[in-house]
């Protein structure tokens, strides 16, 4: 054999000669280091975690209060269209009235005029009537009752009086 002493004995020298506790302590230090710094990170996650949650409150917040906002707009657009469509509607009937050429009638038969004064009140009413093309007598009217939504059509015959029809069409009114 090479060597003199026990290689044991030599191995055990050796092992003595290191020095080994800087390096633990080395060591232990950085996994300090390392879990101070896992804590900062998770610390600051958390933060982010519960800025995010704020932040997606206000903006449902915000987007409830955008949506309710656009509604009252387009709720106001709408009765501001109406009032306009309204005006517009009067506006076309007078001018139905005035005729073609915005003659005030003078020279009408006067039971035109009458029969245009029903006609446009019927109108008002909601009752459209339609005259017959082979004798020219009124033969079908239609009642339209906006706040039902209700349509009816009804046939006009001779066998029913007037006082008929008129109760009648009160009563879908």
């Amino acid at each position: 054999m090479l060597l003199e002493e026990d290689p044991a004995t030599l191995i055990h020298h050796t092992t003595a000669n290191f020095s080994v506790h800087p390096d633990k302590a080395a060591v232990a230090r950085v996994n300090d280091s390392i879990s101070t710094l896992q804590q900062a990170r998770e610390l600051r996650m958390k933060e982010a975690e519960n800025a995010l949650r704020k932040l997606s409150r206000q903006l449902s917040t915000m987007q409830s209060q955008h949506q309710e906002l656009a509604a009252s707009d387009l709720e106001m657009e709408t009765e501001r269209l109406s009032g306009q469509l309204a005006d517009l509607n009067a506006r076309l009937q007078e001018l139905e009235l005035q005729g073609v050429e915005g003659a005030d009638g003078g020279g009408r038969d006067p039971v035109e005029d009458e029969v245009l004064l029903r006609l446009k009140v019927y109108r008002s009413l909601g009752i459209d009537i339609e005259r017959d093309e082979k004798d020219g007598d009124f033969s079908r009217a239609v009642v339209r009752n906006d706040r039902k939504g209700d349509v009816h059509v009804v046939n006009l015959d001779k066998k029913f009086s007037r006082f008929f029809y008129a109760n009648y069409f009160w009563q879908t009114l």
